[in-house]
């Protein structure tokens, strides 16, 4: 047998050190895109890639905050092989050490050096996760500066889109690489640096796979019928400076979302509850539907923070299609202008409050908390997406 060995010294806690290789949403953070685990002899360790690279495991050995040992048997391999971890505390924090077990042979010289490559990539990633909360397989992952929305079947057919398969843009972000490339809202992406892109948003993680901020590439998409091709160079991501203080992150999220929800309440100034619940074609959603949608996703923030403070957080396999009858029953439910408008507001204050009381040792765990705090960091991008739709569903009520 060969021995496959990667070490890293991390600053942090031997506990969540050791909860990375035993808990479902940590292995997320910082190794995989999708696992699911049952940390104990024999437990299911089932881990998850983007490109449908997989390995089925279980544990052998468990030793808390000293030793996780596994079974590691990817989809691609004829044999499964074994996985040690040790865990040993010193001033620093915390010496994380993996060694793999390979079998001997030709046939197995080039799995050995993919595995002390990746995994010595991996730990370095834990250790990024661990320490700062930066997930390095994002930080260095180039920006579109897209906002991706559903395509059903009957948007393609209200665009004159030809095609049932893609990604629609909802919006942009103004001075990144896909604004200046000349995209638009309603563009039907459906391909990128030669890979096809479909309904699923995995295939344009795919798409952009090794690409880094400034590298130029071809983009396909649709506007109309009208099937294009541009030349778009990727922007480099900016990574939000999250502060480890809930108080200090909400007060900062509500500094930022004030200027969009003022600006939204504005457009409706001079319209009759009738005007901003009348649909401008029946298969399209009214302003106060609109609103609907944001008010959910507002609901959803809680329910993810809950799941991460939890440690088992939900997750899809996509982010699915927007359902008309949940918009439709929440306008039935605050049926004016003032009563969705107020729910809007209750519902972000919702988020921040529990933002602000969100468990001191939640903190710690940095990889989690950095995740859910950047997203409510991010500028007005969902309200902003939306505000031209609703301006234009009001002014064809006119």
């Amino acid at each position: 047998m060969t021995t496959v060995t990667a070490e890293v010294s991390v600053n942090a806690s031997v506990k969540m050190a050791y909860r990375a290789f035993t808990n479902s949403t940590s292995l997320r953070e910082w190794l995989c895109d999708v696992a699911t685990v049952s940390p104990h002899v024999n437990g299911r360790m089932y881990l998850w890639w983007v490109g449908d690279f997989y390995s089925s495991d279980h544990y052998l050995e468990l030793d808390e905050n000293k030793k996780v040992k596994f079974r590691w048997f990817a989809h691609d391999e004829s044999a499964p092989t074994e996985v040690t971890v040790t865990f040993e505390e010193n001033k620093a924090g915390v010496k994380v050490k993996l060694e793999h077990a390979v079998p001997d042979g030709a046939s197995w010289k080039e799995a050995a050096e993919g595995f002390k490559h990746h995994w010595s990539e991996s730990l370095e990633n834990l250790k990024s996760i661990l320490e700062t909360g930066i997930d390095l397989r994002i930080s260095t992952r180039p920006m579109l500066g897209i906002v991706p929305g559903d395509f059903t079947d009957e948007q393609a057919k209200a665009l004159g889109v030809p095609t049932l398969e893609g990604l629609r843009l909802d919006g942009l972000v103004d001075g990144m690489g896909a604004q200046q490339a000349g995209l638009q809202k309603d563009d039907v992406l459906i391909g990128m640096a030669g890979k096809e892109i479909t309904s699923d948003f995995n295939t344009l993680v795919q798409a952009i796979a090794g690409k880094k901020g400034g590298d130029t590439v071809e983009v396909n998409f649709y506007r109309g019928a009208e099937k294009k091709n541009v030349m778009m160079t990727l922007s480099k991501r900016p990574m939000p400076n999250v502060p480890f203080n809930p108080k200090e992150l909400a007060k900062q999220a509500r500094e930022l979302i004030e200027p969009g929800l003022a600006e939204l309440e504005k457009v409706f100034e001079g319209y009759t509850d009738e005007q901003a619940m009348k649909k401008p074609d029946p298969k399209e959603w009214s302003a106060l539907e609109v609103v609907a949608h944001l008010i959910h996703n507002e609901r959803g923030q809680t329910t993810f923070l809950a799941s991460l403070i939890d440690g088992y957080e939900l997750i899809t396999d996509g982010f699915g299609n927007n359902i008309t009858q949940q918009v439709e029953a929440t306008v039935k439910a605050y049926p004016s202008i003032k009563l969705m408008l107020e729910e809007l507001r209750r519902s972000v204050e919702e988020v921040l409050l529990f933002t602000e009381m969100i468990p001191q040792e939640f903190t710690e765990n940095k990889g989690s908390y950095y995740r859910f705090a950047s997203g409510i960091l991010q500028p007005n991008f969902h309200i902003n997406a939306h505000l031209e739709q609703i301006i234009n569903t009001l002014e064809a009520t006119k």
